[in-house]
């Protein structure tokens, strides 16, 4: 299984079946028999208007290990590699100091042949009153190659904290991480069932609340969720929201999917020369991104807010663009397996392997290799932004945009995408992970509600955006074009500020995918700072006067904005 290998993807497929070297490659998936094996497969297309994710934290190997008669539908396991050859795990052991566990065990290379093997820890917690799939992903890691007979000790630290689980009913307290009392047992090996659980285990005698938050993104309009033992348990429900509700004039959809109008400047003396403030005061200690900000007339506030012409070898569209205020017009460019330039202009790029094949490497260090070399083509070709990784969790084979994302398992995507983010950024190139969240259907991938109860929201659809932003810190994050229990993503302000920026401490720019079909002044109000392709001003400005959109709001979009561009060379 090669998948998308970019433009060297042929000739290192050549090299491995030649033997030139040992493949180290591990799923990133469980493969089932059939298609209908995969939960979410079920009812996937039973309606344009809405998804239920019905099988709730229970998605790939959660399922497959969990659900009684499911383990039988395993044709390969997540995490399975094969490799020319043979590695083998000894000395297992688990220590707990403090706050964290450390796993360790030696790894020998016991084949002919030099290769890379990839450690995989798993922890099995308590059932009791939440319910826990039987495995959990909690640590990988990839050792250096390794000759014939050469050995290396590996240790896989992560947070005790890590195995709670949300409950989002208040069966031991509402809207609060919870580590259940009970033994947590800890299985070691190189897939999700070629291992053993070590005799190290971990015993809590009462339950702990490791972090209490507030309910946000609940469902109204989800029935029923899987249970552990096959069983389904019943969800409170209420009246839909109304996604498409608004106190301006609606718009069609021909007007939301137009291109960025090009502002005429006005008529300067000594244009270049021209007194009043400047962003490179900002830039230079003179004066606060406050001040700058609260100084700007609402009109070009309103403009900051959308997309702006293409200059260049773009045509995704720029973020900026004020001359009088010496704003500058920075270019985005799409391509999630590499950067993606204007046809005919005689520039071509590189193209680098799709996003799964990257998270089969299990190598954070490639992913940011593969990052740095993109971004650095950005760069010499004055694109600004690029729109990528891709990190949406693989539901089920179904979506079309599989081939973006890295895994069925968070910790795994989140953990390679934070590696890319740090290889795209040190080039100062802005990542843009996406798409945030829960996107994983493209029929009608603008208006179509995505229903899953807040604990599969959390533990399973945010997780690897999480894990991204506190260990990446990525410059902007773009929101999805679906719904999420009733609420656009680009709308969300539970998702958007109060997940996004309160919870997880995100300090960028959040911008929302292409044409989406979101109100602009929603999505402001929300904390979505950016319209992409295009704004739409005069419907901001009308909210404003109507005193449905606050200025404040869009000073503090207009802040995120800029803080952007000031990040970037």
């Amino acid at each position: 299984m090669a998948f998308q290998g970019g433009m060297e993807g042929a000739c290192a497929e050549a090299e491995l079946l030649m033997g030139v070297s040992s493949p180290s490659g591990k799923l990133t998936d469980t493969y089932a028999r059939d298609l209908d094996d995969y939960p979410g497969c079920a009812d996937f297309y039973d309606s344009e208007e809405y998804v239920n994710y019905y099988e709730d934290i229970y998605v790939g190997y959660r399922y497959f290990e969990t659900i009684p008669g499911a383990a039988g539908k395993v044709v390969y396991p997540f995490g399975f590699g094969l490799s020319y050859t043979r590695f083998s795990l000894t000395q297992e052991t688990a220590a707990f100091s403090g706050e964290e566990a450390d796993v360790c065990v030696l790894v020998t290379n016991e084949g002919d042949f030099p290769g890379r093997e990839v450690v995989q820890v798993y922890t099995g917690a308590p059932q009791g009153k939440l319910g826990k799939p039987a495995k959990v992903l909690a640590g990988y890691r990839k050792t250096r190659l390794l000759a014939p007979g050469e050995s290396e000790r590996v240790h896989i630290r992560f947070p005790l904290a890590q195995m709670a689980s949300f409950d989002d009913l208040g069966k031991i307290a509402r809207s609060a991480w919870v580590l259940e009392k009970g033994e947590y047992r800890f299985f070691v090996g190189t897939s999700v069932r070629d291992g053993e659980w070590l005799e190290d285990t971990w015993r809590l005698d009462e339950d702990v609340i490791t972090q209490q938050l507030t309910a946000r993104m609940t469902p109204t309009c989800l029935e029923k969720r899987l249970l552990a033992d096959g069983t389904w348990e019943k969800l409170p429900t209420a009246a839909c929201n109304d996604w498409n509700e608004t106190a301006l004039p609606p718009m069609d959809h021909e007007t939301l999917h137009a291109t960025p109008e090009v502002r005429a400047v006005p008529r300067i003396k000594n244009f270049g020369r021209v007194s009043g403030m400047k962003l490179q005061d900002v830039a230079e200690g003179k004066m606060s991104l406050q001040a700058f900000i609260a100084a700007l007339p609402l009109e070009d506030l309103a403009y900051l807010l959308g997309g702006q012409p293409n200059v260049g070898l773009a045509n995704t569209f720029g973020y900026g663009n004020n001359v009088l205020y010496g704003i500058p017009n920075i270019m985005t460019a799409d391509g999630p397996a590499g950067i993606r330039f204007h046809p005919g202009l005689g520039v071509t790029a590189t193209a680098f392997p799709c996003a799964t094949l990257l998270g089969s490497s299990w190598d954070p260090q490639l992913c940011y290799d593969v990052g740095a070399a993109a971004s650095l083509e950005a760069k010499e070709n004055n694109i600004s932004v690029w729109l990528a990784p891709g990190v949406n969790i693989h539901r089920n084979p179904l979506c079309g945009r599989n081939f973006e994302y890295y895994s069925e398992d968070p910790l795994l995507a989140g953990k390679q995408a934070a590696g890319m983010i740090r290889g795209i950024q040190s080039n100062h190139i802005a990542a843009t992970p996406k798409h945030f969240a829960l996107n994983n259907k493209e029929t009608n991938r603008r208006s179509c509600d995505s229903r899953a109860s807040e604990r599969a929201i959390r533990e399973i659809w945010l997780k690897q955006f999480e894990i991204l932003v506190r260990e990446g810190r990525p410059w902007s994050i773009m929101s999805s074009y679906n719904i999420i229990n009733g609420h656009r993503a680009s709308e969300n302000r539970d998702l958007l500020t109060g997940i996004l920026r309160e919870e997880w401490g995100f300090d960028g720019m959040v911008t929302t995918d292409w044409w989406t079909f979101g109100e602009h002044y929603k999505e402001a109000a929300a904390g979505n700072d950016m319209k992409m392709a295009t704004g739409f001003p005069d419907r901001l400005l009308e909210a404003v006067e109507k005193g449905v959109l606050q200025r404040g709001d869009m000073e503090k979009a207009a802040e995120n904005i800029l803080r952007l561009i000031l990040r970037i060379d």
